[in-house]
């Protein structure tokens, strides 16, 4: 109950007022024929809003039935005559909006919270002939909606968390608070595979993923960290009140690991892993703004560095940013120009040094910034989605090239885990060969591990189609990997590749040859050729035949070659290579 400042009458006085308003109200009646009072009545009655008048002593003149039910007004409250004062202080609950203002012309809307939580909005009229109409509302589901929709425009609707903007109130707060910019740290995680889990379980796995994610993150921080969602799979946590920087390095580590553990989703389960970027100020930034690009770029270095790592931002980070945005914007130039390259390097047969194939190896030469290495803008490819188009670039050349060389010589290429992903490799893959001409049969396509461990029945039936129309099959990089040996069970490869990596020290090291010979081993169980790459001696060469492979791959026969000289390199390499497999 709520006290109002207009006071009531009292006594006699009291009485005479109620007579004289019953009277007024009486008059009014009187003036209007009674078939038009009635219907006057009856539409009153079906108003959805609660109507009364009051005249110019603030007393009530007429009110219907909607009015009383809305200020849950007792009989004797409701008769002519009763002042406004009466029924307001009658009223459960209080005002909340006009102060002691609340018969004051300038202001005419009063919102009033009954005891019971409804709000009733009640607006105020002067009327000509003096005296107020009041027009009362319920509006608790309109303050319902109202606090829905600004809770929605804060708030990730999924999973429930803030959004970007809260993250920047935060700050604000935080510094208005006192507490220091130096106490503040911002951390920025990013989930590992979150495409391969909608591409394998669906978008309601994916949320059903997100929200579970969400969960973990609240329950390894404290209650002063913020934990925002970015968007998609990006959050951010803001820590406050924490010494800095070793209990940011703790907490990302905590994320990580909780992240890092399987997700029970409805039709399997998924392992993710995470990232973290961390920027800490005063070091990194004093504003939000700048704290969280920073963390950003931390992160993108994490995951550079590998996945289920966490990195802090460092000054030379945003070098480096400025960089890669530069050469960006050169490939996506040199893509549209068609200016990238394709040079291949043979494969050689040991048995009797034959070049069995080459393998098309993308080049680019920048007008200033000279030879671009592959490690520097193929990374920049696959995160930008160049790489589809270079794809159908490079699969286009190859097969164009290749038409070209002797029937016997196939042409290898590598396909990115993106393009497999975006599922257009196939309908490439054939209008390259439709447009040049050659036979399917001398299209070999490499992928590596990672494109099969992601999606592996997917991955698996996108090969079978091209099995089917006559493309050959490789395993790239075979051994780097961490399912090797189960993915060659569901898939009859044509080929394995040692990675370099094993060739490397195969002639000084027995465990490399040892795995060098268990590969081949395997590979010839079941019926594929290994080839091994990066042979760059004449006693790596030695020590791959006699360990078992089939062909091999390496400068110590040729470099990758523009594809103009391919033909004459052909006849080149095959002297020079049986001169070499003979030494023995």
């Amino acid at each position: 109950m709520s006290a109002h400042p207009v006071e009531a009458g009292s006594g006699d006085a009291d009485t005479a007022r109620q007579e004289s308003s019953a009277g007024r109200a009486s008059g009014l009646a009187a003036a209007v024929p009674a078939a038009q009072h009635a219907l006057l009545r009856t539409a009153l009655e079906h108003l959805p809003h609660g109507v009364c008048v009051f005249d110019a002593d603030d007393r009530l003149v007429l009110a219907n039935r909607r009015y009383i039910e809305l200020w849950q007004l007792p009989p004797g409250l409701a008769l002519p005559g009763t002042a406004l004062a009466a029924i307001l202080s009658a009223a459960p609950g209080c005002e909340r909006s006009c102060g002691d203002a609340a018969l004051a012309d300038a202001v005419p809307r009063r919102e009033w919270l009954r005891d019971d939580g409804q709000r009733i909005g009640m607006d105020l009229t002067r009327l000509p002939a003096g005296g107020r109409m009041a027009l009362v509302e319920d509006l608790t589901g309109q303050r319902q909606v109202q606090a829905q929709v600004a809770h929605l425009s804060r708030h990730d609707e999924l999973t429930g968390l803030p959004k970007r903007a809260a993250l920047y109130e935060e700050f604000e707060r935080l510094l208005a608070r006192g507490t220091g910019a130096e106490d503040l740290a911002l951390i920025c995680l990013d989930l590992g595979r979150f495409k391969t889990v909608i591409d394998q379980f669906g978008h309601a796995a994916a949320d059903q993923l997100l929200c579970e994610a969400a969960e973990r993150l609240r329950g390894c921080t404290r209650r002063t960290d913020l934990i925002v969602r970015l968007g998609g799979d990006e959050f951010a946590v803001l820590q406050s009140g924490a010494e800095q920087p070793a209990s940011a390095k703790a907490l990302a580590q905590r994320m990580i690991a909780v992240l890092s553990r399987p997700f029970e989703l409805a039709g399997g389960r998924a392992h993710l892993g995470a990232s973290a970027g961390i920027a800490v100020a005063p070091f990194q930034g004093r504003d939000a703004e700048t704290l969280l690009r920073q963390a950003g770029l931390a992160l993108c270095q994490a995951k550079a560095d590998a996945r289920g790592g966490s990195r802090f931002f460092e000054p030379g980070m945003d070098a480096g940013a400025q960089a890669r945005l530069s050469l960006e914007a050169d490939l996506r130039q040199a893509v549209a120009e068609r200016s990238l390259q394709l040079h291949y390097q043979p494969k050689i047969h040991l048995a009797d040094g034959v070049v069995a194939g080459v393998e098309a190896l993308l080049r680019w030469h920048h007008p200033k910034r000279g030879w671009v290495s592959p490690l520097d803008f193929i990374p920049v490819a696959e995160e930008t989605g160049l790489i589809l188009a270079i794809g159908r670039q490079v699969l286009a050349k190859a097969c164009a090239d290749a038409r070209n060389w002797p029937s016997a010589v196939h042409v290898a290429v590598n396909v990115s885990p993106l393009q497999f992903r975006h599922g257009s490799l196939l309908r490439d893959v054939l209008a390259a060969l439709k447009a040049s001409g050659l036979e399917a049969n001398r299209l070999e396509i490499e992928i590596t591990e990672t494109v099969m461990m992601e999606d592996t029945p997917r991955a698996v039936e996108l090969l079978a189609q091209l099995r089917r129309h006559g493309v050959r099959v490789a395993m790239d990089d075979f051994g780097t990997g961490f399912s090797s040996l189960g993915l060659l069970r569901s898939f009859a490869f044509d080929r394995i590749k040692i990675d370099r990596s094993f060739v490397r020290d195969v002639d000084t090291h027995a465990d490399a040859r040892s795995i060098v010979r268990a590969i081949a081993g395997l590979g010839h169980s079941l019926g594929m050729a290994v080839t091994a790459e990066g042979v760059e001696t004449a006693a790596q060469l030695d020590a791959v035949r006699r360990e078992g492979c089939d062909e091999v791959q390496g400068f110590l026969f040729s470099p990758a070659r523009p594809a103009g000289e391919i033909p004459g390199l052909l006849k080149t390499v095959v002297a020079a290579g049986l001169g070499r497999l003979a030494a023995d």
